[in-house]
């Protein structure tokens, strides 16, 4: 069966009992799991927050030669936000269905 471009089979990315201490690692088979990208959009989120605050701190104090870095610094802050707020919603929505369904 041909693959589609990025698009892999799920059960290339669950782990099996077989392969729990790749699973235990981090990731399976090469694809970050949820705890993964999770982590990595906290970061983002972390970094670009301080790219924001050292620009507004090298606007104030004029060091600061292009203005549209800060703007640009900024609205790279506040989309990184609302995309790990997205995230957010999303497990908790994932989580409230998984836990409607019964067994």
């Amino acid at each position: 069966m041909p693959s589609i471009g990025s698009i892999q089979p799920l059960w290339d990315v669950i782990p099996t009992l077989s392969n729990q201490t790749q699973a235990a690692s981090g990731s399976t088979n090469g694809v970050p799991v949820f705890a993964d990208v999770f982590q990595s959009a906290i970061d983002n989120v972390r970094q670009t927050d301080a790219d924001k605050n050292e620009a507004e701190y090298l606007m104030a104090t004029g060091q600061l030669d292009n203005p549209a870095t800060l703007t640009i610094a900024s609205t790279k802050a506040q989309l990184s936000v609302e995309l790990l707020v997205q995230l957010r919603n999303r497990a908790l929505d994932a989580y409230s269905e998984v836990s409607r369904m019964s067994i």
